[in-house]
């Protein structure tokens, strides 16, 4: 297992927790430590992590409606813990990640792995339909390298659209 796709895995073990325990107020900090001693003590890329779950959580508030928006038929509080955080970190990357460290279809790739890994039999599907959706709606970044580095309007983008 690669160590983007490792770091990964812990960011959303560690979502899960902190959403699963959101009422008792677990310290995110302390949960991605304690998964990073239990699942990868040897894991070099303590930055990614970090800088994962700090954009992740600080962009909820953006990322959340959007996953509404782009899975309509699933309000965010029926969909699993497991996909649900799957698809913040997906929409995360997509939109807010550095495309040069990882274009977006890998990032949507990486999501549909650790959906197959750890949701439900059908969480690959989900996760991939909400994303591609997603994708689409920022006018699909990277697709034939027509694209600059960065896309300023990325968060506009869908947000416009509604």
């Amino acid at each position: 297992m690669g160590s983007r796709h490792l770091a990964r895995s812990i960011v959303l073990k560690s979502l899960y927790e902190w959403d699963f325990y959101s009422d008792k107020k677990r310290n995110i900090e302390e949960i991605v430590l304690d998964n990073i001693k239990e699942f990868a003590p040897k894991l070099k890329g303590d930055d990614f992590i970090e800088q994962l779950i700090k954009g992740i959580l600080k962009k909820q508030e953006i990322i959340n409606p959007i996953i509404e928006k782009c899975a309509p038929e699933w309000p965010l509080a029926q969909i699993t813990i497991v996909d649900r955080n799957v698809l913040r970190l997906g929409v995360y990357e997509l939109m807010f990640g550095n495309y040069e460290e990882v274009p977006p279809k890998v990032a949507i790739n990486e999501a549909i792995e650790l959906a197959k890994a750890y949701g439900g039999g059908s969480s690959g599907k989900f996760i991939n339909g909400v994303l591609g959706t997603v994708y689409r709606e920022l006018g699909e970044p990277l697709k034939n390298d027509n694209l600059t580095k960065e896309n300023k309007n990325k968060e506009k983008s869908i947000e416009t659209k509604k």
